[in-house]
C-alpha cells in the first residue's frame, strides 16, 4: 500500500486523532470523511451509510437494554445476596475468596456482558474483600479480578457476541448458547489453578457456611439468578426476538431490584438510566464510526483482496484459525474489543466462510481471543484498569497474571480445535451447523 493513497491518509488521520484523545468512533468517522474527500466521492456517503446501517440494525437496540439491565441489577442489595450465595458454594474450598471472585464473574455475566464493566463494578468490591486484613496481596487480587472479568462477555448475554451477530448475520440465540460451555471452561481452569496455588501457598480458608443455611441463601439469590434463564427462555420459546428479550431482561431487572429486593430508590433509578445512557452512547459512537469505516474498507476491496491472499497460502481451516488466534490476541492487547469485532472480523469472515469454518464457532473463538487480549501484557486494557483499582504497579500485576494467562490459552486451544465442544448446546437447540 502506497503511503500517498487516500486510504493511507485516512488511516493516518484515525491514528493521529486517536493519539490526540479523540474517541475512536469519531476518529474513524473523521478519517473516513477525509478518504471520501480525497477520492472525490460524495462526502454525504458517510451519513448515508451510517443512517442505512443503524436504522436497519434492529439488533443494535439490544445493547442499551442489556446495559440498562446490568445497571439495575448492580444495586448493593443484589450484589450482596449473590456474593453470599457464591461464598456459600465455594468459599469453604482452598483459596475460598479467590474462588468466590471467579464464581461471581460467572454469575454476574448475566448482568453485564462487558469485561470492563465487570472489573469496574463487582470487581472493585472483590478487590476490597480479598485484600482486607492482608488475606491476599493487592497484586494477586487485582490480577485475579482482571482475568475473571473476561469470563462475562463469553457467557450470555454478551455485548461482543451481539456485535458479532451484527457483522456476521449469525443467530444471536445460537451464539449465546455457543458461549456457555467455553465460558464455564474458562472459569473451571481458573478455579483449578487457584486450588493448586492455594495448596502451594497456603491461601486462607473462609469459614464454612452451614448446609442448613443454603436453602435460605439460595432462595434470597434466586430471583437474580433466574435472569439468564428468563432471557434464554424468551429467545428459544419464540416468544420474543433478541431485542425484545433484552427489553424483558431490563424490565425484570428493574422489578426484581425495586419491588422484590427494594434496593432501588428513585434517585438510583435515575442514576442507572443516566449511566446506561452514557455507556450506550459511547458504544453507539464506536459502532457508527466502524460502520462508516467499513464502507471505506469495502470501497478499497480489502476483504476480497485479503481473502484471496489467504487462499493463496493454501491454509486449512485449522491453519486459518491458528493464524486468526495469533492476530486477534495481538490486536486484543492493543485495541478495544468492539473495534476489532466491527472492523477486523468483517475482513476475516469471507475467508472463514470460504474455508468452511462454522460462523458460530468462529464468533466464539474470536470473542474469546479478544477477551484474553484484554489481559495480555504489556498493553491489555484490563491490566491498566486494575493497576488503578488495585493501586499496584503494572509489573507486579503482570507477574501474577501470567499463570492465569497460561491456563486460559489452554482453554482457548480446546475451544479453537474442538468445534463440537462449542456447538454442542446450539445443536441441542436445533442449530444445523
Amino acid at each position: 500500500m502506497s503511503f500517498s493513497t487516500p486510504f493511507a491518509w485516512a488511516l493516518a488521520a484515525i491514528v493521529a486523532l486517536s493519539v490526540l484523545g479523540v474517541p475512536v468512533g469519531q476518529a474513524m468517522i473523521g478519517g473516513s470523511i477525509l478518504y471520501l474527500w480525497l477520492k472525490g466521492m460524495d462526502m454525504g456517503s458517510a451519513a448515508e451509510q451510517l443512517l442505512n446501517s443503524t436504522y436497519s440494525g434492529y439488533l443494535l437496540l439490544a445493547i442499551p437494554l442489556f446495559v440498562l439491565a446490568a445497571s439495575f441489577m448492580s444495586s448493593g442489595s443484589v450484589l450482596d445476596r449473590l456474593l453470599r450465595w457464591c461464598n456459600a458454594l465455594v468459599g469453604r474450598f482452598p483459596g475460598g475468596l479467590a474462588q468466590v471472585n471467579v464464581l461471581q464473574s460467572i454469575v454476574f455475566a448475566s448482568m453485564s456482558g462487558s469485561a470492563l464493566a465487570d472489573a469496574a463494578g463487582s470487581g472493585k468490591l472483590m478487590q476490597a474483600l480479598m485484600t482486607r486484613d492482608g488475606r491476599y496481596t493487592k497484586a494477586f487480587a487485582g490480577a485475579l479480578t482482571a482475568v475473571s472479568a473476561v469470563i462475562g462477555p463469553i457467557l450470555p448475554p454478551s455485548i461482543p457476541l451481539v456485535l458479532y451477530a451484527l457483522v456476521s448475520g449469525a443467530s444471536i440465540g445460537h451464539l449465546f448458547l455457543a458461549g456457555v460451555l467455553p465460558g464455564l471452561l474458562l472459569g473451571a481452569v481458573q478455579m483449578t489453578l487457584i486450588y493448586v496455588q492455594a495448596r502451594r501457598h497456603n491461601f486462607p480458608l473462609e469459614p464454612a457456611v452451614p448446609l442448613r443455611e443454603m436453602p435460605r441463601i439460595t432462595r434470597e439469590a434466586l430471583p437474580a439468578l433466574l435472569m439468564p434463564v428468563l432471557l434464554l427462555g424468551c429467545l428459544y420459546s419464540g416468544i420474543t426476538t433478541p431485542t425484545e428479550a433484552a427489553g424483558v431482561a431490563a424490565a425484570y431487572a428493574l422489578l426484581v431490584s425495586a419491588l422484590l429486593y427494594r434496593s432501588l430508590r428513585w434517585r438510583e433509578v435515575y442514576d442507572a438510566l443516566l449511566s446506561s445512557t452514557r455507556t450506550s452512547i459511547s458504544i453507539g459512537m464506536l459502532i457508527a464510526g466502524a460502520l462508516v469505516f467499513n464502507y471505506v474498507i469495502t470501497s478499497e476491496n480489502i476483504p476480497a483482496t485479503l481473502s484471496q491472499m489467504l487462499r493463496g497460502l493454501d491454509l486449512s481451516p485449522t491453519g486459518f484459525l491458528l493464524l486468526a488466534n495469533v492476530l486477534l490476541l495481538v490486536l486484543g492487547a492493543f485495541l478495544e474489543g468492539s473495534t476489532i469485532i466491527l472492523v477486523i472480523l468483517p475482513v476475516l469472515l469471507p475467508t472463514a466462510t470460504a474455508l468452511g469454518v462454522d460462523p458460530v464457532h468462529f464468533g466464539v473463538v474470536a470473542v474469546l481471543n479478544i477477551m484474553i487480549g484484554l489481559v495480555t501484557p504489556p498493553y491489555g486494557l484490563l491490566l491498566f484498569m486494575m493497576t488503578k483499582i488495585a493501586e499496584v504497579s503494572l509489573m507486579a500485576l503482570v507477574r501474577e497474571t501470567l499463570p492465569f494467562l497460561g491456563v486460559m490459552l489452554v482453554a482457548l486451544a480446546i475451544v479453537t480445535f474442538w468445534p463440537d465442544f462449542v456447538l454442542f448446546i446450539p445443536r441441542l437447540a436445533g442449530y444445523s451447523g
